[in-house]
């Protein structure tokens, strides 16, 4: 005769098939991340932004330009003053920060709540591509876990819940390339790689310090292809002029503007002297940074951008020239610093030793897992090492921030969950042996 089940055995039973289809959905998946992340913005009040120094604090550069835009200046005055035109930002977040304050005022709360539910929405996006790339790299397992993980964890909500900065738009496109690039290995058709061209474009355009990532992205997918006897050559011509032409109109927007070549965005030198000099530590100077220094905005408004650029690279490199030692003990800091987190004067010791623990922890496990990747030879394994060494790269040569390790989190996140999933294969095996042995 057949049992029948109790209402709260059937309940559970419902419950756990429910639950067994959400923690699998990429849907479900993306759509607690965001309503943590929206719901955190509501909560914690984070788009009531401090007025301080005329809301420098709301998006700072990028927000000042945005307001440029808006009150008829175009893409200039990155300090507030009125400057003039700049290069001083790549273009596409300050024309989507003029774009909302068009329409919900400058500088508002309401502007400040949609800004930061774009933002939310590009870091929820993030776990689609973080998922593909794990499960095509590792296993399904790790691919729910890192997508789960990317979706609820705080510190990972921390830039698009407060920073009105092109920050999770730079993660998301990053690791859509990192997958597009895997994809590439196989690709067939020129399809994937005007994707290639066009996306990298749009990451030039946010994010220029993504490009550094390009090279070993085009020459990795190049070289598996060539190793399985496939043609590369008319997918890199294609993406090539796809990439250029999209980047072009604001190239020639800035030779216009300033009779001369200037590639996306002018301030290079300026961040390397920020970086470098006397009193020199490997962090960032910012006392020298014209926002905080009365004396450098008045050498930016006299000298101009570029030649306030230039002048400011070559104080830098002629500090460099002097003292080849130091600098190189100035960039062994930096390393550390963007990597196990920034000295953190005037706050909690206990708190800032437990969080620079914690970023140090996260890091030391993300080069466990890439090595384990390695010695396993996992798909993928040698472009996860790439995008960690050239990304990264620039920073121990200009200076560290905890902001400017967010783009490459998602590639690192899978990383960790990888060696934590090995780690957790190998102890079942051992206690498996000693079962089979007793």
């Amino acid at each position: 005769m057949a049992q029948v089940s109790s209402p709260e055995a059937q309940n559970t039973a419902s419950f756990l098939g429910w639950w067994s289809g959400v923690r699998t959905s990429l849907f479900w998946i993306v759509a607690v991340a965001f309503a943590l992340r929206f719901g955190y913005i509501l909560i914690g009040h984070t788009y009531r932004i401090k007025g301080l120094e005329d809301n420098f604090a709301f998006g700072w550069e990028m927000g000042r330009i945005g307001r440029a835009i808006v009150n008829g200046r175009g893409f200039a005055d990155p300090f507030g003053l009125p400057t003039g035109p700049t290069a001083w930002e790549p273009p596409l977040y300050p024309y989507l920060i003029a774009t909302v304050f068009r329409l919900t005022g400058v500088y508002t709360n309401a502007s400040a709540l949609v800004l930061l539910t774009i933002n939310s929405a590009f870091s929820a996006l993030t776990c689609i591509p973080i998922f593909l790339i794990a499960r095509k790299c590792f296993s399904e397992k790790v691919a729910m876990w890192a997508a789960w993980m990317w979706a609820v964890l705080p510190f990972v909500m921390f830039y698009s819940t407060r920073w009105v900065w092109e920050t999770s738009l730079a993660a998301l496109l990053l690791t859509v390339l990192f997958w597009l690039t895997l994809q590439l290995e196989e690709a067939k058709g020129l399809t994937l790689w005007m994707m290639f061209g066009l996306l990298w474009a749009l990451a030039a355009l946010t994010n220029t310090s993504l490009l550094a990532f390009l090279p070993a992205a085009g020459l990795w997918a190049c070289y598996r292809r060539l190793k399985t006897g496939k043609s590369s050559t008319r997918g890199v011509l294609l993406a090539s002029v796809l990439f250029a032409a999209a980047i072009a109109p604001w190239l020639v927007r800035n030779l216009e503007v300033f009779g001369r070549f200037v590639f996306i965005r002018s301030n290079f030198g300026a961040e390397l002297r920020l970086g470098n000099g006397p009193w020199a530590e490997g962090l960032w100077m910012q006392w020298l940074h014209p926002t905080q220094n009365v004396l450098e905005m008045q050498r930016y408004q006299q000298l101009g951008e570029l030649e306030y650029v230039s002048v400011r690279k070559h104080e830098a490199v002629e500090w460099i020239k002097a003292d080849y030692s130091r600098f190189l003990w100035v960039s062994v800091k930096r390393f550390v610093f963007y990597w196990g987190g920034l000295p953190r004067p005037g706050t909690n010791a206990v708190l800032a030793s437990l969080k620079n623990s914690l970023f140090l922890a996260s890091s030391v496990l993300a080069f466990w897992g890439l090595g384990r990747a390695i010695r396993n030879r996992t798909q993928g394994a040698w472009l996860f090492f790439w995008l960690i060494l050239s990304y990264s790269f620039v920073y121990y040569i200009v200076f560290p921030h905890p902001r400017y390790r967010h783009p490459i989190e998602p590639e690192l996140l899978i990383l960790i969950v990888y060696v934590v999933s090995e780690a957790e294969i190998r102890r079942n095996l051992s206690a498996k042996g000693q079962l089979s042995s007793s």
